[in-house]
């Protein structure tokens, strides 16, 4: 690790990864929600009440970040396979926009939700 300096693209790599792990774990969380609502309303409301609490919350905000900058970076490395975008001057402008574009898609769907009445 002495030899490499450490840039965004490396990092961005490695949270591409992890994002994808974090995905395994959302979609059991997303599994779970679909089963108790097809079980009736008591299993949906405690499903509805962990969501709406503080920390479901949050899960479903690094649920649904997780899902975008993984999106986002898949589509990075797409276009790398493509054999575009290795330049340098490319390659950061690719890295900062899946890391801004993550940021920025999460915001605007949690907005988009709370201004439909999902976040009731």
């Amino acid at each position: 690790m002495q030899v490499y300096r450490w840039t965004l693209t490396m990092a961005l790599s490695i949270v591409h990864r992890a994002t994808g792990i974090a995905l395994y774990v959302g979609t059991l969380l997303l599994a779970w929600w679909l089963i108790a609502a097809a079980s009736g309303p008591a299993a949906y409301s405690h499903v509805q009440a962990f969501t709406g609490s503080i920390i479901g919350r949050l899960i479903m905000f690094g649920y649904t970040w997780a899902l975008m900058h993984h999106m986002l970076s898949g589509i990075r490395h797409f276009v790398w396979d493509l054999g575009y975008g290795f330049k340098a001057n490319e390659r950061e402008a690719l890295t900062w926009g899946a890391l801004i574009g993550g940021i920025a898609l999460t915001v605007l769907i949690w907005i988009i939700a709370y201004a439909i009445g999902g976040g009731r």
